[in-house]
């Protein structure tokens, strides 16, 4: 699997990552909307209802950025607490005010953490969600076993990620607008040159599908499975430790 990183820089895929959604933070709310045409709130729903049954009572969303999977889950789990962790600080400050304003305080709070050294004793989660994120990890397997050690046994892991379309015209469509159409937006709102063209670089190099699967079983997950939405454009991966 080829490592893609937002700039071509020194640093490391996990500071560079950091630094793009600091420097993105802002209008980040907003692109995620244009950008999906609001699907992504579909699909975020889909993904937490994965965890109906399970009635977690501890639920932690890794890469959490401004918090809408912790949101989300509040709304359909109403578990007792949720620890959103992210390693950019600036998504963070924006998912705190939108805390603030729903009085949601006393369910989310916010910690700094990737998944490979999250800040928290072993089988500590009922549950752990993570939207569009595991393609931004440093190394997907050190992220992948770090959830899986955090996760009580019997626990379950949701993962809401890109994929790749695969069957004409949706695949051709797509690559069109994952190539131009979304960079030149994404440019023109964010002033970011490079984060819209690593979005779709970084979702054409994730191992996807029947391939992340395998990932997740490397890692220690089992009962794994994959749905794929819209087309294809996105898809739910579910594990139990």
């Amino acid at each position: 699997m080829s490592t893609v990183t937002p700039y071509n820089t020194t640093e490391g895929k996990k500071e560079q990552v950091a630094q793009m959604f600091d420097q993105i933070a802002p209008k980040y709310d907003f692109l995620n909307q244009v950008l999906s045409f609001g699907i992504h709130k579909r699909w975020r729903k889909k993904a937490v209802k994965k965890l109906v049954e399970l009635k977690p009572k501890r639920l932690l969303d890794v890469a959490t950025g401004t918090g809408d999977f912790a949101v989300e889950a509040v709304r359909q789990l109403n578990p007792d607490k949720i620890s959103g962790a992210d390693i950019s600080e600036g998504m963070m400050e924006f998912g705190r005010k939108k805390i603030a304003e729903l009085n949601l305080q006393n369910k989310i709070e916010f910690v700094n953490g990737d998944a490979a050294t999250l800040p928290f004793s072993d089988n500590t989660f009922d549950a752990i969600t993570v939207g569009f994120g595991v393609r931004n990890f440093a190394v997907l397997q050190d992220g992948l076993k770090g959830m899986h050690r955090v996760l009580r046994p019997g626990g379950m892991l949701v993962v809401l990620e890109f994929s790749k379309p695969r069957k004409f015209p949706f695949k051709q469509s797509y690559n069109f607008y994952s190539r131009y159409i979304l960079p030149l937006i994404g440019r023109i709102f964010s002033k970011d040159k490079r984060a819209y063209t690593y979005l779709p670089e970084s979702v054409a190099a994730f191992p996807d599908g029947e391939d992340f699967l395998n990932e997740m079983k490397k890692a220690g997950f089992s009962s794994v499975s994959w749905q794929p939405l819209t087309f294809g454009v996105a898809s739910i991966y579910t594990g139990v430790k």
